[in-house]
């Protein structure tokens, strides 16, 4: 997978003292002022604000449960599709966190978040979809 930013459906989602500037505000459970995104609105950047906002999500509830102090989070997700399948190559993303918790802390967060994420997960299973109904 090509690094982060090299692809041309990168999206950012950012809370508290890292929300990111412009955008729309989205309305969130775990802040007052809610989440700031920026994205373009194609199914490949709202494909990848999925995983960008369950990440941004799962970090807040995780970090309540441990009392780890979050004053804000970022998380950049990116990727790119095969021009003739659209199939993904794969999605990446960083996350930026700002937090008087150790490094240590911070890390064990991350890497449970990394493993509980409800839509990375999903898609890392290989999720089926298909059109319900008529």
């Amino acid at each position: 997978m090509a690094e982060l930013g090299a692809r041309r459906f990168a999206v950012t989602a950012g809370s508290g003292s890292l929300r990111p500037e412009g955008g729309v505000t989205m309305p969130h459970a775990w802040t007052e002022e809610g989440v700031g995104v920026v994205a373009e609105l194609t199914g490949g950047h709202l494909l990848h604000l999925s995983v960008a906002a369950c990440v941004l999500n799962d970090l807040y509830r995780e970090a309540a449960a441990d009392r780890v102090p979050l004053a804000g989070v970022r998380v950049e997700a990116d990727g790119d599709f095969d021009p003739d399948s659209w199939a993904s190559n794969g999605i990446g993303y960083r996350v930026e966190i700002d937090s008087s918790a150790s490094a240590e802390a911070i890390a064990a967060l991350l890497a449970r978040v990394d493993e509980v994420a409800e839509i990375p997960r999903a898609i890392r299973s290989g999720a089926s979809v298909r059109r319900v109904g008529d």
